[in-house]
């Protein structure tokens, strides 16, 4: 069996499109870690579809068999007939768009209902209207969480392995979402933490899934967003219960790994006095205090003329990772992508640095 890696993986992004052209026939099924976004891909449906379709997210670890379906005795005809669950809306003529979300640890005889659903598009024995999309989400069987489908039905699937985002694509999202400098800066500095254990020679790294070891608490783009929701509540929490709580969101190496970024953030140089002494403006030494003021000139930049003399500070930099870090986002953020694209010292770095951005 071949290793699932990142050379064998579909990216996230590109899920959506694949549902919406093969899904009115045929099944997709999303195989990867967890924590990585599966769970999105309905939120990212509803953009690329429209309002044409009822979006319905059945999460299948949960339910039984009388929340799906349930056979009803008709007195006049003496025959059982399905009573649908109301999850599935048919009395809406609308086509579906429904998300069997963690099927594969879904008990047995509810695999065997959603079988006919995926297969057939019916629940019970009631057609679902023309034109509608299922598809499932699992994790990888090798993650030791419960996984486990019948291989015939697996054969009738579009069966898809997701990737992790690395730590570029997943800045390039949290910079457009609203993550904090902090978090996506310890990202860029930590890309390690978006690694995968499938991906080999990562036996040793604090901060991932793996399991082969005891740890409950990991870094995945899932535990960063609500790492992110502690640090930029710790006034209110206090440190203590903020490290505590990032320990558990994130595991323990996160939690102390990203302190210096916290402690660190209100000592930097505004960007605004960047902007005014880009060229005499003391430079940081510390890397994360680096990362952090690149991250932020993304996030307040606002006209050609800062751009460009916030330039003259990256300059200075001597980390062509940082610099490449500030740049790609720059280029990338659909804040700012309209900003880089028309400033010619951003497109002739790019031209002269074009490995680095990729």
């Amino acid at each position: 069996m071949a290793t699932i890696n990142f050379n064998n993986a579909v990216e996230l992004n590109d899920v959506p499109n694949l549902i919406a052209t093969i899904g009115h026939h045929r099944t997709v099924m999303l195989r990867g870690e967890p924590g990585i976004g599966k769970s999105t891909v309905l939120k990212n449906l509803q953009v690329v579809l429209g309002n044409g379709y009822d979006y319905i997210y059945a999460d299948c670890p949960v339910l039984d068999v009388s929340d799906v379906t349930m056979r009803i005795p008709n007195h006049e005809t003496k025959a059982l007939e399905s009573y649908v669950s109301e999850l599935f809306r048919l009395h809406d003529p609308k086509p579906k768009v429904i998300m069997l979300d963690e099927i594969t640890k879904a008990n047995k005889l509810l695999q065997v209902i959603f079988t006919r659903l995926m297969l057939e598009r019916t629940v019970g024995d009631v057609k679902l209207p023309a034109g509608s999309i299922v598809f499932a989400t699992g994790n990888n069987v090798s993650d030791g969480v419960g996984d486990t489908m019948s291989a015939h039905v697996l054969n009738r699937l579009c069966v898809v392995n997701v990737r992790k985002p690395d730590a570029k694509r997943w800045n390039l999202w949290a910079t457009d979402n609203g993550v904090s400098r902090i978090v996506r800066a310890w990202v860029a500095m930590n890309p390690s933490s978006l690694a995968s254990y499938l991906d080999g020679d990562q036996m040793n790294n604090p901060y991932i899934f793996n399991p082969t070891k005891p740890i409950t608490s990991f870094v995945t783009p899932r535990s960063l967003v609500g790492a992110d929701e502690v640090i930029k509540n710790r006034d209110k929490l206090g440190s203590y219960v903020t490290q505590a709580a990032l320990a558990g969101l994130a595991g323990a190496p996160f939690a102390e790994g990203i302190s210096a970024f916290m402690s660190m953030e209100k000592e930097l140089t505004s960007i605004t006095d960047v902007i005014a002494n880009p060229e005499t403006v003391q430079l940081p030494e510390k890397p994360a205090a680096l990362f952090l003021m690149m991250f932020n000139a993304v996030d307040t930049i606002e006209t050609q003329d800062d751009l460009s003399q916030f330039m003259k500070f990256v300059k200075r930099v001597r980390s062509e990772e940082v610099q490449s870090c500030f740049y790609s986002m720059a280029f990338e953020s659909k804040r700012t992508c309209k900003l880089a694209k028309n400033n010619a010292d951003l497109r002739d770095w790019a031209v002269k640095n074009l490995a680095l951005l990729v």
